[in-house]
């Protein structure tokens, strides 16, 4: 799988003016092993987003969680938009550590690509877990998220 990440990063914007709102940068959308997808997204540190506590405000971190999972999920599945729309059906977060300074997003498909598509081809609309690391620039883990998608035919 070869994936243009300043295509889906160009897309993501685009399609989420929120995620340019809160200045995400888009460090890395790279294939992973059977078909997967990795996006890792970038929030810096800006007093505009802080919370009462210094740190990045609730709300940026599960929004900047749920951009990288729409990253993930517009890589492996960016083929299909002429007959599926991607849509976030629900989303978990634990939040464990106060993260202080810019955090990153670490997201990963949970299930092999070509499993959703087989669903979706048959008939269904396939459900699938993208699973989100939210960590400090030195790789402490901060935050866990699971977001689950579908795919519903058009």
């Amino acid at each position: 799988m070869s994936i243009d990440s300043r295509q889906v990063a160009a897309r993501m914007i685009e399609a989420v003016p929120f995620a340019r709102t809160l200045g995400f940068e888009f460090v890395e959308i790279a294939p992973e092993a059977e078909g997967g997808v990795r996006a890792v997204l970038r929030l810096p540190d800006r007093p505009e987003t802080h919370n009462h506590v210094g740190g990045p405000h609730a709300g940026a971190v599960f929004t900047l969680g749920e951009t990288a999972s729409g990253a993930v999920v517009l890589a492996a599945f960016g083929q299909l938009l002429d007959r599926a729309v991607p849509l976030a059906v629900r989303a978990d977060i634990a939040y464990r550590k106060l993260a202080l300074g810019p955090v990153r997003a670490t997201a990963r498909l949970g299930r092999p690509p070509a499993e959703v598509v087989a669903e979706l081809d048959s008939g269904t609309r396939p459900e699938f877990p993208v699973h989100v690391e939210i960590s400090t620039d030195d790789g402490t883990p901060t935050s866990e998220m699971t977001v689950i998608w579908t795919l519903r035919p058009q």
